[in-house]
């Protein structure tokens, strides 16, 4: 049968041409994202570079984690304030050698809203930092900047969390783009950041090793370890990671619509040729010859067509990092990396899909009957398997007790960006497992009014899209996947944003909130809260962690606040207890915790690695997860206010309570915003990595989307020029004939797109669903410019690849035409 099906495929070239090029474009797809996501799993090790030099030969630093033993091995956290080395490790130093004492302290210069990285110029010397012009900095006032921050002789305002003064650029130093440095003289410095985070020591590092013996949590850093003392050491391999989450997230998403479209493509295939397949059977071809045939066929198609999409894979992959490096997803460095597995898997997949998606029609195939070829009607019949059927079922089943859970025992597992990049897969494959049932009625009801109006096209547009149900379905598939997939992403990372607003926005009681864009110091604070007629609070954000289970070390945001203030400027979602009662020996936690009664004491690690152990006065509900948790600032040490709530006293007049607040926060940069500016102002936003993220996912999944439905039309129109022809021999001109195939097509588009806009709504409504479960009430934020945009994008590939075809096939004479052989 091999030859055979050689002989098939050169007469039905069009056909195996349409999957041929849907398989190398999945298979290229596949292979790319496979590439991709091999390159992120090392990061290069970074040298040190804050003490490169050879003057910085070990480097003694405070703890900046907190290590809990368990039963399992420690557990390990970063430290959100690290207290950094006891001044009496510096002195145990000193008789060792020279020793530098080293401050990393935020910096805020002029009105930027990015904070640099304030350091005493001691240190200049180890990165190395030069001087480019000018000289160190000798008096209080002086500093010297990088370049490009501000102009040696330029007087600038600088804002530290102890304050804000005007200040002389006496010099400045080369960048080196890890970090952009502030230097101070080391006397201010000191006064500004009292905390020491590193201790240079010019001496042997056995012998320091051995002088710090004993003291809890100092590091000894020496070769190449001294990066650990760097800005953010790990940065490389946490940007690799965030792409890592993005590429594993596309090509999950990718892979779906692939191997769904390939399936379906390759089924189409097969389910046109009945009428061959019944010529074969005539011709005493028994069942199993049949099958035989079809899987020699997607077996050469498949070898053939993984094998390009490989070689597509290679040019791909370079092409998304560029893509990924140039929008900032990724960091600048990275690279593809020689890798055979993505490979492997890619032709493996692409080879066992094309299989798959004949098998089942193979079968089908094979049962075909000679008087098959007798018949000269186009209408499908049972086209649907018991196959779809059970598939189509469990989907659906899946899906739907997949959101009864999440609705009954976890609400908030549907706002997690695996779930809600996974969980509508099943209901895009169940709608098109289902889709032969669906497009006849969805068909005959959409198309109703058109067929009412006067002429045939538009009936004849309703009878061909509903009786041809194969190829119909076959078309709406792509489409389907493109607006659901559209619907989907976007509509839920949008209701998920309208609710964290909402659920911040309604915890708010404040009428103006202070914010500076950096630390607000403790004067700053008491500042605005001798305005007359106010109540004012800062907001100070810090860490706390709990084990659970003995095994889980957790961290969680903890918000520092006055407790006095608390219940006026902010109306916590509390289920239990009063946020009244909150003092020094206390805490209000979330529902989440393990431990949440009123009354508990729960042991804790505060933001500097002190344990403590704090009752429990309120537990509130979690929410979408930016609850967090509530202390005072007794319990939060090291952490400075980042912003400062303020409530109008009854009676206080407004304009005078503002103008006063003004000029309290003018000597720290603070902006004074009314409720509905802040609100304005923060709410969840999509920044723009995670735009171009989804874009990535989005873009991939839709332009395949898109040639898959381009594919499938051509293979569908080509299929029927016979009909094409009989409509001209009943007297039907070419334009007419070509404007009830444009009709048709775009039909059958709005259909996919009817189906697709369920999908989306009954996933969106899932989301809402569970936001409401948890108290949250936002409005379902449906995409209608992407939905619209997909489904346009989709009509326009539809009127165009089914069109162009038919008039091109259409130049042949109708009477030749009729009588070509299929």
């Amino acid at each position: 049968m091999l030859s055979v099906a050689l002989r098939t495929m050169r007469t039905r070239w069009v056909t195996f041409v349409g999957s041929f090029i849907a398989l190398a474009l999945g298979v290229g797809l596949l292979a790319t994202m496979g590439l991709t996501l091999a390159s992120t799993f090392d990061a290069p090790e970074r040298s040190p570079e804050r003490f490169a030099s050879a003057a910085s030969p070990v480097v003694v630093r405070g703890p900046d984690t907190l290590r809990v033993p368990s039963p399992i091995g420690d557990r390990v956290k970063p430290l959100t304030q690290p207290p950094g080395l006891d001044p009496q490790v510096s002195g145990k130093l000193a008789g060792l050698g020279r020793t530098t004492v080293d401050r990393t302290f935020d910096v805020h210069v002029g009105t930027g809203p990015k904070a640099l990285d304030g350091h005493p110029w001691s240190v200049a010397a180890f990165a190395p930092y030069r001087l480019l012009d000018g000289r160190a900095p000798a008096a209080d006032s002086e500093v010297v900047v990088a370049k490009g921050t501000a102009k040696t002789g330029d007087r600038v305002e600088v804002r530290t969390d102890s304050g804000s003064a005007a200040r002389t650029v006496v010099g400045t130093v080369k960048s080196t783009g890890f970090e952009n440095p502030v230097f101070f003289s080391d006397a201010e410095a000191a006064r500004l950041s009292p905390r020491i985070d590193n201790i240079v020591v010019d001496a042997p590092v056995e012998a320091v090793k051995s002088a710090v013996a004993g003291t809890a949590g100092v590091q000894v850093l020496s070769g190449e370890n001294r990066r650990l003392a760097d800005p953010d050491p790990d940065r490389e391999k946490e940007a690799l990671l965030g792409v890592n989450i993005l590429i594993g997230t596309a090509g999950g998403v990718t892979t779906f619509t692939a191997v769904f479209v390939v399936a379906s493509t390759f089924a189409f295939a097969v389910a046109q040729r009945r009428r061959e397949f019944g010529l074969l059977r005539t011709a005493g071809a028994t069942p199993g010859q049949v099958r035989r045939m079809v899987f020699a066929e997607a077996t050469v198609i498949g070898v053939l067509a993984s094998a390009a999409g490989c070689v597509l894979g290679a040019y791909g992959a370079p092409y998304l990092a560029r893509v990924l490096v140039d929008n900032e997803v990724a960091p600048s460095w990275f690279a593809i990396k020689d890798a055979s597995w993505p490979y492997w898997i890619a032709f493996s997949t692409g080879l066992l899909v094309a299989m798959a998606g004949v098998w089942a029609a193979s079968r089908r195939a094979g049962k075909v009957t000679p008087a098959e070829a007798l018949r000269d009607a186009a209408v499908d019949t049972r086209t649907m398997t018991p196959g779809r059927w059970v598939w189509g079922g469990l989907l659906l089943l899946a899906g739907t007790y997949v959101l009864g859970s999440q609705l009954i025992s976890d609400p908030q597992d549907a706002i997690h960006r695996k779930t809600y990049t996974i969980q509508p897969m099943w209901w895009i494959t169940a709608f098109a497992c289902l889709a032969p049932v669906l497009v006849r009625p969805l068909t005959r009801l959409l198309a109703w009014l058109p067929a009412q109006l006067p002429g045939a096209v538009g009936m004849l547009m309703r009878e061909n899209a509903a009786s041809s149900v194969r190829r119909t379905a076959a078309i709406v598939a792509p489409v389907l996947v493109a607006v659901a997939l559209a619907g989907s992403l976007l509509g839920v990372t949008g209701t998920i944003n309208e609710a964290k607003a909402a659920e911040t926005n309604s915890q708010l009681s404040a009428d103006y909130v202070i914010s500076s864009g950096g630390g607000i110091d403790d004067r700053s604070v008491e500042r605005v809260k001798e305005v007359a007629g106010v109540t004012a609070t800062g907001i100070a954000s810090s860490g706390i962690y709990t084990m659970e289970d003995g095994v889980a070390l957790i961290q969680d945001e903890a918000r520092a606040v006055d407790p006095a203030a608390l219940p006026l400027v902010a109306d916590l979602p509390v289920i239990a207890g009063r946020a009244a009662d909150l003092d020094d020996g206390s805490i209000i936690v979330t529902d989440e915790w393990a431990k949440h009664t009123v009354g508990e004491s729960v042991d804790v690690w505060l933001g500097d690695g002190s344990k403590t152990s704090l009752k429990i006065v309120a537990v509130m509900r979690t929410g979408t997860g930016n609850n967090g948790v509530y202390v005072t600032p007794h319990n939060a040490p090291g952490a400075t206010a980042s912003r400062i709530d303020v409530k109008l006293r009854p009676g206080a007049d407004a304009a005078v309570a503002a103008a006063a607040l003004k000029a309290a926060a003018e000597p720290f940069g603070g902006k004074v915003l009314t409720k509905q500016e802040w609100e304005e102002a923060t709410a969840p936003k999509t920044n723009r990595q995670t735009r171009v993220g989804f874009a990535v996912v989005l873009g991939i999944a839709l332009l395949y989307s898109c040639i898959a439905l381009a594919n499938t039309l051509v293979m569908a129109t080509a299929d029927r020029v016979r009909d094409l022809a009989v409509l001209r021999l009943a007297g039907a001109t070419k334009a007419q004939v070509l404007r009830l195939v444009a009709a048709e097509s775009l039909m059958v588009v709005v259909v996919g797109g009817a189906l697709g806009l369920a999908v989306t709504g009954l996933y969106l409504f899932g989301v809402w669903a569970c936001l409401a479960v948890m108290s949250v009430w936002s409005p379902v934020a449906v995409p209608w410019q992407a939905l619209g945009g997909a489904l346009g994008v989709c009509a326009l590939l539809a009127v165009t690849f089914s069109t162009v075809p038919a008039a091109l096939a259409l130049r042949t004479r109708p009477v030749e035409l009729a009588g070509m052989r299929e």
